[in-house]
């Protein structure tokens, strides 16, 4: 099946609903962590779909690559913010166990997108 549209992409379709589980998560953290943690770990889940479709619309190979590239980046924060949160007592296990259920979905699924990339583009270099 060709993909036309990077909505299309399971990885960017986890990855949004990963999005809204954090932002739902984090309207229940204390008041003053507002500006804190709850800003960068929304900032951070929030990059990881617009990073994918930032690089889709690049139309290079090597620039989509670095786009997926930040995006697991970002997915690595998120997972760490997570941790923190945790840490301090922000969302309790089952809610840390969920979240991160769903980070290391996208995270294998986003792996193996880069790795397609990286072999198309060692093919397009080869020919």
């Amino acid at each position: 099946m060709k993909i036309n549209s990077y909505r299309n992409l399971i990885v960017w379709q986890k990855s949004v609903a990963l999005v809204t589980d954090i932002y739902t998560l984090t309207k229940s953290f204390p008041q003053e962590e507002k500006f804190g943690i709850v800003s960068q770990l929304n900032r951070a889940s929030v990059s990881i779909p617009s990073n994918i479709a930032e690089g889709w619309g690049r139309e290079s190979s090597k620039n989509y690559l670095q786009f997926l590239r930040i995006s697991r980046g970002s997915l690595m924060e998120t997972e760490t913010l997570l941790e923190i949160s945790k840490n301090l007592n922000y969302i309790n296990d089952s809610e840390f166990k969920v979240i991160s259920d769903n980070i290391e979905e996208v995270s294998k699924i986003l792996q193996g997108l880069i790795k397609s990339i990286q072999q198309k583009i060692k093919i397009t270099q080869t020919i």
